[in-house]
């Protein structure tokens, strides 16, 4: 199926974080049992931990590039069992050894993001999850934000947004890249390759939401930008959360992809 084919399929919509969040965990929560601690890679862990899973017994292993903001999180949350200083496409981890792998807002950082997804496989156990939260780079948003520099995303998140710490150390935005895999089209590809199964795919444009006043005319830039690449840039959604599962390992090792459940990867 081709890639304007994937990318014509509907979207589940989410209308802001709270939920996103919890939806999220509910996947997380059905990966558990009550004889399994689970063993939960937050790549790219940055300042803050997403997920309220009171209700599960897990250990957490956070994975960032920016010692400041792993400071934050062994200092101020310490909310991490194990923390690591590295770089994705090279740190070195346990293969098959996470039940779960939570990657938010990563990827667009980082050039050759493709090989970081092919370590979150290695990482992976057979049958794991792997949840990607990621802005479209073939959104409006996404193309807007590729064609800026970063002065102008810290000043946007400052004075539009009203986040007052943006820019500070181990504080975002920080600089994008942005490749190519970065995008609906380019996980669902990638996941073909990999014969992951998309348990879910959601889109939101929470950043249409945090603007106030300025919601109107962002919407009808918006607009006006999509109509003018000719539908190419989507207007529907800026960001995109995937729930990936690796295939169990019979599968695996018969190189069978595993199907999703009603979406087709």
């Amino acid at each position: 199926m081709s890639e304007s084919r994937h990318t014509q399929t509907r979207l589940q919509h989410i209308e802001n974080w709270d939920t996103e969040f919890e939806i999220v965990a509910g996947h997380v929560r059905r990966t558990a049992s009550e004889e399994q601690t689970l063993n939960i890679l937050e790549a790219g862990c940055g300042c803050a931990w997403d997920l309220d899973l009171q209700d599960v017994p897990y250990k957490l292993t956070g994975v960032d590039v920016d010692e400041d903001a792993l400071r934050i999180r062994t200092e101020q949350r310490k909310d991490l069992d194990v923390a690591v200083v590295g770089d994705l496409r090279t740190v070195e981890l346990a293969e098959s050894h996470y039940d779960v792998i939570y990657n938010s807002y990563v990827l667009e950082h980082i050039p050759d993001a493709e090989r970081v997804l092919d370590n979150f496989w290695r990482w992976l156990k057979p049958g794991g999850l792997l949840v990607l939260r990621v802005p479209d780079r073939n959104s409006v948003y996404g193309f807007l934000t590729r064609i800026t520099p970063l002065w102008v995303h810290i000043l946007y998140k400052r004075f539009v947004v009203g986040f007052r710490e943006a820019g500070q150390p181990g504080v975002g935005p920080f600089p994008t890249v942005y490749d190519r895999v970065v995008s609906r089209g380019g996980i669902r590809r990638w996941c073909r390759r990999r014969g992951l199964a998309v348990r879910a795919e959601y889109g939101s444009n929470y950043y249409v939401n945090e603007v106030g006043v300025f919601s109107f005319p962002i919407r009808a830039l918006v607009r006006l930008l999509h109509v003018c690449s000719f539908g190419r840039l989507a207007y529907d959604h800026s960001n995109l959360t995937y729930v990936l599962q690796k295939p169990p390992a019979a599968a695996s090792q018969h190189g069978a992809p595993l199907r999703s459940e009603g979406v087709c990867c």
